[in-house]
């Protein structure tokens, strides 16, 4: 029995769309990372507030991790699932310490729209091998990261 992967993509932009994957997957471990920190640490008079839509981020960004891993292997290529390779990966600079409540929210802005650019990276290469369920994923996630990314600013307004 082969085990040859024949689904219509050629192997080098199969490995070349996992490679982007993976950066997309540390992108988002870094960001689900950083939105659970902050659920867990957020203070002040929007504590209750953030502390809640943070949990529904964190919550969403869990279950998306699972759908870019399981891409990549469907790719025929192995996921990066350490915080070293991670490290090496992400395009979102770690947070050290607990930022005030509006700073976590102007990190999180950042951090949202990092992810969807990582995301938007892929769309040539993926458009050019016809890999519609990447490119499926994709439009999803930069949706999602969007509209996050907007409803966090909306937070920072006067």
């Amino acid at each position: 029995m082969s085990t040859k992967i024949d689904i219509g993509i050629d192997e080098k932009d199969r490995k070349a769309i996992a490679e982007g994957l993976s950066k997309l997957l540390a992108d988002s471990y870094t960001l689900y990372l950083m939105t659970h920190n902050f659920h867990w640490n957020v203070t002040g008079p929007m504590f209750n507030t953030l502390h809640l839509m943070f949990m529904g981020q964190y919550t969403e960004q869990w279950a998306a991790l699972d759908l870019i891993a399981e891409r990549i292997r469907a790719l025929g290529e192995p996921a990066p699932a350490t915080y070293q390779e991670y490290s090496k990966l992400t395009s979102i600079e770690e947070v050290s310490g607990v930022p005030k409540a509006m700073e976590m929210v102007k990190l999180l802005v950042k951090a949202q729209e990092a992810t969807s650019k990582t995301a938007r990276k892929l769309f040539p290469l993926v458009e050019k091998a016809g890999d519609q369920p990447t490119a499926d994923l994709l439009t999803q996630r930069q949706n999602i990261h969007e509209k996050t990314a907007w409803m966090l600013r909306s937070l920072l307004q006067d």
